[in-house]
């Protein structure tokens, strides 16, 4: 049970010699405390406990204090009535924002997808998306409050989503789904929502641990059979070998960077653009063979147009467009990239990441790893180390010959 008091806090004052008066929360024997206002002690009735008709605000003063004593206890009486556990600090939260009702797992969710369509981040928001929808699937549309989402809750929704059968038992796809939860409890336990007491991930709880995939790039010889295909000038095909050799040459530019790239962005031989994934701007020099392959369609060109033609037709106004000619451009290329994989004799898979792994894969030890996180364009050089372990394998190689060499 949960008691409040209106009172003048008298262990806090300001310079000028005002006291707040506060609105006192006890759970527990432990006291939480939220300021309203700030008046003189010679302002206060002790005993009614509000401002003396003296003080020239008392009449709006007093009222705020009836207001936010009846909104605590209403918020009490509400998740009592519920059986809701209801912290210190998830009750001050809703006094403080004049908000009635506790905000579920569901209304978490739908406010941080609604942040990030406004972001603009619309990838990132539908596949949020999908994961709020099984997870609601699973809840059979029930919603539940933060300390509902319990370990054995949550046990039950992986078993949920292996049995699945367009899910089935991929450990990503889990992890995934796991993950989304994490994020928006940690979200609910920032804002007030949650109490950390009550958080189902970590030692000895839920731990999410995302499978390592192996990433295969492309060597230089399979590089070289792309590069001396004869396709058909101004085929799909041929755009999309160009496209996919250009986002090589740049150290595995993303498919949206690439897609998105403009003229203005080049000026004499060099490319300044801003990584979409996480607003990390840089510069680089052209590779001659980069700058090869924009000769091809230099004459195509205008000062804000696209280098490559694929979002021609999508309202470069509306993010939403922007994002779904971006998915559609990736479809594309990787369905053609099996073509063209099949044509260099390439038997390994080939998407446009792979452009990627390839240079990951070719640049191997060459490189500082201080130099390949800034290729990359990685915030942080433990990225790029983890990332470039998937291809530098010279040292186990030899370690391995080394023990066998009998």
């Amino acid at each position: 049970m949960i008691s409040t008091k209106i009172l003048l806090y008298k262990s806090k004052q300001k310079a000028d010699g005002q006291f707040p008066i506060a609105l006192r929360l006890i759970k527990d024997r432990k006291p939480k405390y939220i300021y309203l206002e700030y008046v003189f002690e010679k302002d206060w009735d002790i005993k009614k406990n509000k401002v003396k008709s003296s003080h020239i605000h008392s009449a709006r003063i007093n009222n705020l204090l009836i207001n936010k004593l009846a909104l605590a206890n209403n918020l009490i009486l509400e998740a009592e009535s519920k059986n809701q556990i209801l912290s210190l600090n998830q009750l001050a939260a809703r006094i403080k924002t004049n908000r009635v009702g506790a905000l579920s797992f569901f209304d978490m969710s739908k406010s941080y997808l609604d942040e990030l369509e406004k972001l603009g981040k619309i990838g990132t928001k539908i596949a949020y998306q999908t994961e709020f929808n099984n997870f609601k699937g699973f809840l059979k549309s029930e919603d539940v409050y933060f300390e509902q989402i319990t370990v054995s809750l949550l046990k039950k929704y992986q078993i949920y989503l292996r049995a699945k059968g367009d899910i089935g038992a991929k450990d990503l796809t889990l992890a995934n789904a796991l993950s989304f939860i994490r994020l928006i409890f940690n979200r609910a336990i920032l804002e007030g929502e949650a109490e950390h007491k009550y958080y189902p991930f970590g030692k000895g709880k839920i731990q999410i641990v995302k499978p390592s995939t192996l990433k295969i790039g492309l060597d230089i010889n399979e590089i070289k059979r792309l590069e001396k295909l004869k396709l058909e000038k101004g085929s799909n095909l041929w755009h999309d070998r160009n496209t996919f050799l250009f986002s090589f040459y740049l150290a595995g530019m993303r498919i949206g960077d690439t897609v998105t790239l403009n003229w203005s962005s080049i000026k004499e031989g060099r490319l300044y653009y801003t990584m979409r994934k996480n607003q990390k701007g840089d510069s680089l020099e052209l590779p001659k063979k980069a700058l090869t392959i924009l000769k091809k369609y230099e004459k195509d060109q205008t000062k804000d147009g696209y280098v490559f033609s694929y979002l021609d037709k999508y309202n470069k106004q509306s993010k939403k467009e922007i994002w779904k000619g971006i998915r559609t451009a990736n479809v594309r290329i990787n369905n053609n990239l099996k073509v063209l994989a099949e044509k260099a004799n390439i038997d390994k898979k080939i998407t446009f990441h792979i452009a990627r792994h390839s240079f990951g894969n070719i640049a191997g030890d060459k490189i500082p790893v201080q130099m390949l996180q800034k290729l990359y364009r990685h915030s942080s050089i433990t990225t790029t180390i983890g990332y470039q372990s998937n291809f530098d394998h010279n040292k186990t190689d030899a370690a391995l010959n080394n023990v066998l060499n009998f």
